[in-house]
């Protein structure tokens, strides 16, 4: 072990408890997407805090630091976490739990920002002992289309100074704590949200003859659009379309006028992306038509799919087995899920790696977006050393 990578891991040991406290207080403040005041305010304050210039307001609540290295021009590297939770209401006993009424940080975002602070706080000690500087982007928005990142990115949080790469992580409550997750090349979905309205006639549902039923209408162009899936995509590309909203605000004897659906389209591979929207507009707006009706197919653009740069990634892995050793890496599988850190995927070499937090024993066992979502915290002092790490690697590459 290097001397440096012991300092790392003697400062992560001396923040842990610090850590940690951003972390129940985050969590018991939660603010859902692009409503970041409090907890932009207080990221802010804790840099200011360890001695750095906090930039506030990109894409509303965002906040950007920069540490310094020696010639701190000759190379930088960006290290993101996102600060919104989600509305569900938390079922959690503990005392850090949530004091907001239906909102919680249920998908970990607390914990990638209370880490990014306590590895800011370790590379500012160290700051000295490397070349380069380090970007840190606190941003907000993740959990809502369009995104903080790609907003972020609008309002050039890439620019002076420009990252040569991002690196990011994220919570896995079914990795065992104390290991880290990577994927090679493409590791996360695009995501599209899809909104579609079937109108008819409503009426007596002892009278069909006299309706155009948009339950029925909806009700096959559910199941037709499944074909889109099974008869249509290149078995190469895997892809993913779900319903989970349908509303016939009718009752048992009354058909409405109309259907709502929402749904979500996901896939790995553009112009199938693009292609499969095409064909299940034409096949709802058709099934329709074909009962007398009509459909109202609209789509809300999410993120790209997340690729994580090759090179980087070995780097990045590399890296990472020398903290934590080679038994505590795993490899992960593709993942149908969105995540806004694709938009920095798609401008520089990014690397999105998972961050261990399930503890069986305790019960710690419960996935993200659930109301029971919680981590076993000895992944903080983990993480917050294993990003000093990653970064200060990175910019000796």
């Amino acid at each position: 072990m290097s001397q440096l990578q012991e300092k790392i891991k003697q400062l992560a040991r001396q923040q842990a408890e610090r850590v940690i406290a951003h972390r129940h207080h985050l969590h018991s403040n939660p603010e859902l997407s692009f409503e970041e005041f409090k907890t932009a305010e207080y990221v802010a304050a804790q840099l200011r805090a360890i001695g750095l210039n906090p930039q506030e307001g990109f894409a509303g609540t965002g906040v950007v630091a920069l540490i310094e290295g020696k010639n701190p021009e000759s190379r930088i590297v960006g290290l993101r976490a996102d600060m919104d939770a989600l509305p569900i209401l938390e079922a959690n006993d503990v005392p850090y739990k949530s004091t907001v009424p239906g909102v919680m940080h249920a998908c970990g975002h607390d914990v990638h920002t209370s880490s990014l602070l306590g590895t800011a706080a370790i590379l500012q000690q160290l700051k000295d002992e490397f070349d380069g500087s380090i970007k840190l982007v606190f941003q907000p928005a993740e959990e809502k289309a369009p995104g903080g990142a790609s907003i972020m990115i609008k309002e050039g949080v890439l620019e002076n100074p420009r990252p040569a790469s991002m690196i990011g992580q994220h919570v896995a409550p079914n990795v065992p704590v104390g290991k880290i997750g990577f994927r090679e090349g493409m590791y996360m979905a695009s995501t599209d949200e899809l909104y579609l309205t079937v109108k008819g006639k409503g009426g007596h549902a002892a009278a069909p003859h006299q309706l155009v039923d948009p339950v029925l209408m909806a009700s096959h162009i559910i199941v037709a659009l499944q074909q889109i899936i099974s008869r249509n995509r290149n078995p190469a590309n895997p892809a993913v379309l779900s319903f989970g909203r349908f509303i016939a605000d009718g009752v048992t004897n009354v058909i409405p006028n109309e259907v709502t659906i929402q749904g979500t389209w996901r896939c790995m591979d553009e112009e199938w992306r693009e292609d499969g929207l095409k064909r299940m507009k034409k096949l709802a707006e058709g099934i329709a038509e074909s009962m007398g009706g009509s459909c109202q197919f609209d789509v809300v653009k999410g993120y790209p799919f997340l690729k994580n740069h090759p090179e980087l990634t070995r780097r990045t892995r590399t890296a990472a087995t020398q903290y934590v050793g080679e038994e505590n890496i795993v490899d992960l599988d593709l993942w149908m899920a969105g995540e806004d850190f694709a938009f920095y995927s798609q401008v520089v070499d990014s690397c999105f790696y998972r961050l261990g937090t399930r503890n069986e024993a305790r019960g710690i066992i419960s996935g993200v977006h659930t109301p029971t979502f919680d981590i076993d915290e000895s992944a903080l002092e983990i993480s917050t050393g294993l990003m000093s790490w990653l970064a200060i690697s990175e910019l000796g590459s």
